[in-house]
């Protein structure tokens, strides 16, 4: 028998991967629930806390609220708590219809450059959440509020100071799930186990995929509070029923999780962790030492082991410069990723200094080519 699938059966790795990573997790994060990508662990989220408020007596809450600029994959249920408008304009208004989006966490005027620090607002960004969206859906009907800890996709957008604290306190005084989506922060790139450890906040859900195996085999989850499973599991059903369907052929596959299990003795062994917090501060530096005050470079963020730098657009091309640019860099054996007029970088965890050295400076001249 070459494989079986996890719906009624499981294997060792399986097991042993759910362990390892529950472990890392925050809190009463106990609860494992394999998939294989990170678009599927947003979709997968959405649906557990359907079934969890169904669960309890409580199904008519089926409101999610996400956040404009939001990424949570390329499934339907992503896409539609998702609010980058160039991932959902191919597919017009075909989306969940009982979803809305808090704003945007960045302040261009007083913001534009961040180091290695959260950004203090003046205004409180989530006055509009419990003044406007909160009463217009009622909170009673509201399930999950799903946000990226820091926004990544769109271009290493940092939440403001207190930020996910006043969300997870607006969360619990309604009994709203919070959802946080770590496909891109989780597994280190803080230099904290998970973002949700940085900033001291534990939701209810916790999104993971990428970095668990090294981006080597398709491999993501959904860590789940031990109310969660709790709830769908503490039934009087007979055995055979299934308590929540739900799940992937290849949920839970055991070479994925012996990749997982692997990746994660190397990170421990080496400590990979500290070494990605050790090395954010020196990124920070190089970013905003050498392209501060570079032709339309308009604004500069770095926290953990990622940094972006924001370009102003060309009048009637948005997204090319960054283009031009990473094509570039590219050809030059350097490796960035645009996100419309955002050029990100995230290193390996394994960076050196002169590696960042290079990689910063071809970036430069990148951007002095296509001033």
């Amino acid at each position: 028998l070459d494989y079986a699938t996890a719906f009624q059966v499981s294997n060792d790795r399986a097991f042993e991967a759910a362990t390892r990573i529950a472990a890392l997790a925050p809190g009463d994060l106990n609860r494992v629930l394999f998939c294989n990508s990170g678009s599927e662990a947003a979709d997968t989220s959405l649906k557990v806390a359907l079934a969890y408020h169904r669960a309890r007596g409580e199904g008519h809450r089926n409101v999610f609220i996400g956040r404009e600029r939001g990424y949570h994959g390329v499934g339907f249920g992503g896409m539609s708590v998702g609010g980058i408008p160039g991932n959902r304009k191919a597919f017009g208004s075909a989306f969940l219809p009982r979803v809305d989006h808090m704003r945007f966490i960045h302040d261009p005027v007083n913001h534009a450059y961040i180091h290695n620090r959260e950004p203090v607002w003046a205004e409180d960004p989530l006055v509009e959440l419990e003044s406007r969206i909160l009463p217009l859906h009622d909170p009673s009907n509201v399930a999950a509020i799903i946000v990226e800890p820091i926004a990544g996709s769109a271009g290493w957008y940092l939440p403001p100071q207190g930020y996910l604290q006043r969300l997870r306190e607006i969360c619990d005084k309604h009994g709203i799930l919070l959802i946080f989506d770590e496909v891109i922060t989780g597994f280190g790139r803080m230099g904290t186990n998970f973002a949700a450890d940085f900033y001291g906040v534990v939701p209810d859900m916790l999104n993971f995929a990428k970095c668990v195996t090294n981006g080597v085999i398709p491999l993501g989850g959904v860590i789940c509070r031990d109310k969660l499973y709790d709830a769908m599991m503490k039934t009087d059903a007979p055995e055979h029923v299934v308590e929540f369907f739900h799940g992937y052929t290849y949920s839970g596959h055991p070479v994925a999780c012996a990749a997982a299990v692997a990746t994660l003795d190397l990170f421990e062994k080496e400590q990979l962790f500290a070494r990605a917090g050790e090395m954010g501060p020196v990124l920070g530096d190089a970013f905003h030492g050498a392209l501060t005050g570079l032709p339309n470079v308009i604004g500069i963020r770095s926290l953990g082991l990622a940094a972006a730098v924001e370009l102003a657009p060309i009048p009637g091309a948005p997204g090319k410069r960054a283009y031009d640019i990473f094509v570039d860099c590219f050809h030059r054996g350097a490796l960035v990723r645009p996100a419309g007029d955002v050029i990100v970088l995230a290193p390996p965890y394994i960076v050196e200094k002169s590696h960042i050295d290079t990689l910063v400076g071809t970036l430069a001249d990148a951007i002095r080519k296509f001033a």
